[in-house]
């Protein structure tokens, strides 16, 4: 393939031209849509869908492959720099964004809540990640799948598996399966008064997920809340709760804090 993949940056290049036709059905880029994928590697998607939209952004850390993207997409905004740390501001078109992308598997989480964090210039995202993952994400509360970061994306944004994908795909072969998943940005059903208390809360009571949530938060900065007449039992484990229980919960202890 000319380059070879690096594994410090998860690089597993996808080469199958069925499963990357099958990805840009999924994702039915749109003529007016502004794209950002994250890590073209060699531009197998970038290909597929760059030419099909109004705006494209193609964001790789890798400087071994920019010249060459460069070439080849002329069109297209190719930066050479890390999506964990990217500044959305140098984006040569305004949001609101959608993104694609095959992502390294070891950073699917920070990728994940810097969509999270930055979750309003984003419309959507369809992301390639560890089959496992996609299964973890889409767990139903009360399974050993479901845990916070199953909560803390599912509040942001309507997440759904969208199909596996075998590891014969890539190159060079993953031990384990993979899956495209599907993120639509939205409103929460009911909103955290705030949200990065919403999102500590979740992360102290799935912090020792075999223990109650009681016993969970004793280590944690609620821990003064836990004797109150909460909204929601905390004597059941954090895998019992569904999203709005979280935000009930939160909810209340900002309530307390401001006195009403």
């Amino acid at each position: 393939m000319g380059v070879k993949p690096l594994k410090r940056f998860g690089q597993n290049y996808l080469k199958d031209k069925n499963t990357i036709e099958k990805i840009s059905r999924v994702f039915a880029p749109r003529q007016d849509d502004s794209v950002i994928e994250i890590g073209p590697g060699l531009g197998a998607l970038t290909s597929e869908i760059h030419d099909k939209v109004k705006n494209y952004a193609a964001i790789e850390i890798d400087n071994r492959v920019i010249e060459s993207l460069k070439e080849k997409f002329p069109a297209a905004a190719i930066l050479n720099a890390d999506f964990l740390k990217t500044d959305f501001s140098i984006i040569p078109f305004p949001p609101k964004y959608r993104v694609i992308g095959n992502i390294p598997y070891n950073i699917t989480a920070p990728i994940l809540f810097r969509l999270i964090e930055y979750n309003a210039l984003f419309l959507d995202a369809l992301l390639m990640v560890q089959y496992e993952v996609a299964a973890r994400l889409t767990a139903k509360p009360r399974t050993k799948q479901y845990g916070l970061l199953t909560v803390i994306l599912n509040y942001f944004a309507e997440v759904k598996l969208e199909f596996k994908i075998s590891p014969n795909v890539f190159y060079p072969k993953p031990k384990v399966s993979s899956a495209i998943i599907s993120l639509k940005f939205k409103e929460p059903e009911i909103k955290a008064d705030d949200e990065k208390q919403f999102i500590a809360l979740v992360k102290s009571a799935f912090a020792t997920r075999r223990k109650t949530i009681r016993n969970s938060l004793k280590n944690s900065i609620f821990e003064s809340y836990i004797n109150l007449d909460l909204p929601v039992n905390i004597s059941k484990r954090a895998e019992d709760l569904t999203v709005n229980d979280f935000v009930n919960l939160s909810n209340f202890i900002s309530r307390k804090n401001a006195g009403r």
